[in-house]
């Protein structure tokens, strides 16, 4: 602490370091080289990094390279300097074989660069799926200031008058196409139409909820994560947002000080709330790992299972992104949880006050979009966890199941939530797209549909490819849906009731590595239980044999990448994070960098 009493930055180890003027002057004269001035890097004025996520390969966040523009005003107007640097790109619809394979990749990289470069906090630049937990893992590792700010959805697709939303629509037009009601060119015009702007997707998938999550967490400012794109608001909260982030480095206010047991609990009941997605376990887990909270994959359903659905949006209900916003977003959900005793109301969030007091005053302003606590959509809304001797532990979305595959699954009387079946395994979706049409399987109402090898290691990264459609002849009936399960994941967007995220999964030793076409298969949602009908002789002498063929074959790897991070990560349930990093916690209060000369 300085003489004047004032805090120093540790920015000022770089630029104003009269105890090491050799690398101070180092430091200092490549950064005038583009206009700076030695009196604004010396000033002790806060440097705020904005972590741009926006490029041509992500455009999804491509918008936020004009955002940028606001928060850095709103940095100078604040009183700080803003030092803008890329990101790993992570697009969603762009990266094959998946964009999960470079969450990880974008979390070491941001790491490196708040430990090692001169900021004293930054702008987390978020919006398509992986982008959100990369930027916060990241930040809860180094653990200096940090505040998030979403890129918002796209406006409102239609096709015909129809609200057509981001890859919601894309499964029920590939059941069009498959029943041949729909063209190749119809289908790619439909799907086209579900993206008429800006922004991420404009339904509840992973990019929306996640965003949600964040401000949930407490680390945007509220009603951040609902404006649409376009909207004149985004612009105006990029400003609050990096005058914030001044203030926040100021009262040194950190991811650990909101990143608590409370905040992560708080998530887990909104994302019931708002029907989230099913990838939202696996990051706010990561999360979680990353800040040092315990959190397990059971919490999801003990926390959250009981939580009404309120967000009547695309997947689990009928609206988009621009309702959902104009009827309160999520400051209106998480009021009515509030009120129903749901929420942590005492929570710091990155505003300086509490959940309760930013959402005191929060009202629903149209109750067909958010419901009141009282009059949900559904009763119990979160995720049902399931184990067995297929997986230790997978999840199934229940706001998504429709009342046709509850019907059809779930309602007879003398077994209630339960139902059995013949499997038919798919090792990964080349298979799956190659076969699912050959009569010989014998693919009927009774069947269930397993895809195993497209979990972490297997895939690698875990492919949104669980949600499998039944064969043609089965949609011309009328059967749009099967039971499926797998060891990877499905889209947010997905309206499909899928068992995914089994761990551990078939590449890692996990029972649906055992697995046979024709077994019988028993799914006990009363009792959460996930089970092969085959003895247990039966199942030892299986695995005996995959161990002697050296294990469950997959791909091998493409690029070094894949090959470094199978060697090391953890299975879905866990958070999919790399297992040497979550040992690493508030890594900028406990050591300095060294220098580099």
């Amino acid at each position: 602490m300085p003489s004047n009493g004032k805090r120093r930055l540790r920015s000022q180890l770089w630029f104003d370091n009269p105890d090491n003027p050799g690398m101070t002057a180092l430091y200092l004269e490549r950064y005038l080289n583009y206009g700076l001035t030695k009196q604004e890097l010396t000033s002790g004025k806060p440097i705020v990094g904005i972590a741009q996520s926006g490029s041509d390969l992500s455009p999804c966040n491509r918008h936020h390279r004009e955002l940028a523009e606001r928060v850095r005003e709103g940095i100078r107007d604040a009183g700080g300097i803003a030092f803008e640097f890329p990101m790993h790109p992570i697009q969603e619809t762009g990266k094959r074989p998946t964009a999960a394979l470079d969450r990880n990749l974008a979390y070491l990289s941001l790491v490196e660069v708040l430990f090692g470069y001169p900021l004293d906090g930054v702008v987390l630049t978020t919006g398509c799926d992986k982008t959100t937990p990369a930027a916060i893992m990241a930040a809860a590792t180094v653990n200096t200031p940090a505040i998030v700010l979403s890129g918002g959805p796209m406006l409102n697709g239609w096709w015909k008058g129809e609200r057509a939303g981001s890859g919601t629509v894309v499964w029920w037009a590939r059941q069009e196409h498959a029943a041949g009601r729909m063209d190749y060119k119809e289908f790619l015009d439909l799907v086209a139409s579900s993206a008429p702007s800006i922004g991420h997707c404009n339904t509840m998938g992973t990019a929306s909820t996640m965003n949600a999550l964040a401000e949930a967490l407490g680390l945007s400012l509220p009603g951040c994560a609902a404006i649409p794109a376009p909207y004149r608001e985004r612009g105006q909260i990029a400003y609050e947002t990096g005058r914030r982030a001044v203030e926040i480095v100021h009262e040194d206010l950190k991811p650990s000080d909101i990143l608590t047991r409370e905040a992560f609990e708080n998530a887990i009941v909104a994302c019931s709330a708002i029907g989230g997605s099913s990838n939202a376990p696996i990051h706010i887990n990561a999360i979680a790992r990353h800040v040092g909270v315990a959190l397990a994959i059971e919490d999801w359903e003990t926390i959250g299972y009981e939580v009404p659905l309120l967000v009547n949006m695309q997947p689990a209900g009928k609206y988009l992104g621009e309702e959902y916003y104009r009827a309160g977003g999520l400051p209106a959900v998480l009021h009515e949880l509030m009120a129903g005793g749901r929420i942590h109301a005492h929570a710091r969030t990155i505003n300086g006050k509490t959940v309760g007091e930013n959402v005191k005053h929060a009202k629903i302003k149209d109750p067909d979009v958010i419901r009141p606590y009282d009059k949900p959509l559904k009763a119990h809304a979160g995720f049902k966890v399931l184990s067995g001797n297929l997986f230790e532990s997978a999840i199934m979305k229940t706001s998504v199941i429709s009342d046709e595959f509850r019907q059809r699954y779930l309602s007879n009387p003398k077994d209630p939530n339960a139902f059995e079946g013949r499997a038919v395994v798919f090792d990964g979706p080349e298979d799956y797209h190659h076969r699912i049409d050959d009569p010989s399987l014998e693919i009927d109402a009774n069947t269930m549909l397993f895809i195993r090898g497209v979990g972490p290691i297997g895939y690698p990264g875990s492919a949104e490819v669980v949600n499998m459609q039944p064969p043609a002849a089965l949609i011309k009936r009328g059967i749009t849906s099967l039971p499926c399960i797998g060891d990877g994941r499905q889209s947010g967007t997905s309206a499909s009731p899928s068992i995914i995220n089994a761990s551990p999964e078939a590449a890692a030793g996990g029972g649906l590595a055992l697995l046979k076409t024709g077994d019988r298969v028993r799914i006990d949602l009363n009792k959460g239980s996930a089970n092969m009908l085959v003895p247990d002789a039966e199942l030892a002498q299986r695995r005996a044999a995959l161990e002697k063929q050296g294990g469950y074959k997959y791909p091998p790897s493409q690029t070094p990448w894949q090959e470094i991070q199978r060697g090391m990560v953890d299975q879905l349930g866990a958070g999919m994070v790399l297992k040497p990093a979550v040992k690493y916690h508030r890594v900028a209060q406990k050591s300095v960098p060294r220098d580099n000369h």
